[in-house]
């Protein structure tokens, strides 16, 4: 479970958030919507440990019963999907996914077979080698949502990351992003702008207007 417990967020004398809590259970997808400016970026921001140092915080982030708020981003097992897929263009695919795999695969071999596998499990078999310039939007929002699961992180945070998408590509994108959430059990924070995006009987958490709601 991610958990947030009295969160204030402050730029100057700025209130952006006061008293704000929340949890949200493994392999659940709660939503934050609001008008830019709000702060939803800003929470993101604090919850994977990078706030810029002109914001003031102060309350507690637990991730599975362990306090994490003072712990550096690469200790928090926090990942984030951005709306641009962010691959790295010097690297084929296969590069890109190992770039976030955990120290436990160890070895050539062993790295190799993991990734390959990840690949053939989401229809993209073969693609190791491919230059990520050569894949369509679609496969690279995939290969992106698989750098970000393959590091193993505890919880998942989504920033827009259905926005650039067109209509069906949207539509099968988040139901493939919902489906890998579900399986691996992994809580979610989404940010989005879209009311499509929010899952069936999720909580929504309005940020700038109080108050949250179940759809």
């Amino acid at each position: 479970m991610l958990e947030i417990k009295k969160l204030n967020l402050s730029l100057g004398t700025n209130v952006i958030l006061a008293d704000f809590s929340l949890q949200v259970p493994a392999g659940a997808i709660v939503t934050v919507m609001g008008v830019s400016g709000s702060g939803k970026s800003t929470l993101l921001n604090w919850l994977i440990g990078d706030l810029p140092s002109a914001f003031t915080a102060s309350g507690e982030l637990w991730l599975n019963g362990i306090r994490r708020d003072q712990w550096p981003i690469e200790k928090r097992h926090i990942s984030i999907l951005f709306q641009d897929d962010l691959l790295f263009p010097h690297l084929s695919i296969g590069q890109n996914l190992a770039y976030a795999l955990p120290p436990r695969f160890s070895g050539r071999s062993a790295r190799r077979k993991q990734i390959d596998q990840t690949l053939a499990d989401v229809g993209l078999a073969g693609f190791h080698d491919r230059d990520p310039a050569t894949l369509s939007g679609g496969q690279k929002a995939r290969v992106s949502l698989l750098r970000a699961l393959l590091a193993e992180p505890e919880a998942l945070l989504l920033d827009e990351p259905f926005a650039k998408l067109d209509t069906v590509l949207r539509q099968q994108f988040r139901a493939f992003v919902y489906e890998r959430i579900n399986h691996l059990q992994i809580p979610t924070l989404l940010v989005t702008h879209d009311p499509a995006d929010i899952p069936p009987g999720g909580l929504v958490i309005e940020i700038g207007h109080g108050g949250t709601t179940d759809v």
